[in-house]
């Protein structure tokens, strides 16, 4: 089974978990915005595209897929399956990268700023994503 009906389940999924960081957590947020980093999350099955801008303070996140004039520092490209394991807690991104499940274009090392974010997010995820599924 997938875990997301479709492409706004997705989108609605991701932008409550970020709402809720931001709320219950603002010192991930922070931690990415440290990082001056741009990260384009590319998913399949759904599809969709969730940008993460951390040179602004709190991190703007655009769903779809906005013109944004900003170039990525970061390119992920995975399947909504794949991320939904990693803020399970299922899946770390080192064994997401070993197994192929996502691929990154740009410097890797720089993706350690985003290996926070995800764990910070796992704290909140699970409940975020039982509640869109009911």
């Amino acid at each position: 089974m997938q875990p997301y009906r479709d492409t706004d389940h997705l989108y609605d999924t991701l932008q409550q978990l970020f709402e809720q960081l931001e709320q219950y957590n603002p010192s991930a947020g922070q931690d990415f915005s440290r990082s001056r980093l741009v990260v384009k999350l590319t998913m399949t099955e759904p599809e969709g595209v969730v940008i993460l801008n951390g040179r602004t303070t709190p991190i703007a996140t655009l769903f779809g897929q906005q013109q944004t004039g900003i170039r990525p520092d970061l390119d992920i490209t995975l399947k909504a399956n794949a991320l939904h394991r990693i803020l399970l807690g299922e899946l770390s991104l080192t064994k997401a990268l070993g197994q192929r499940a996502l691929q990154v274009k740009g410097p890797i090392f720089k993706a350690t700023a985003l290996a926070s974010l995800f764990r910070q997010s796992q704290a909140l995820y699970p409940e975020v994503w039982h509640t869109s599924i009911s």
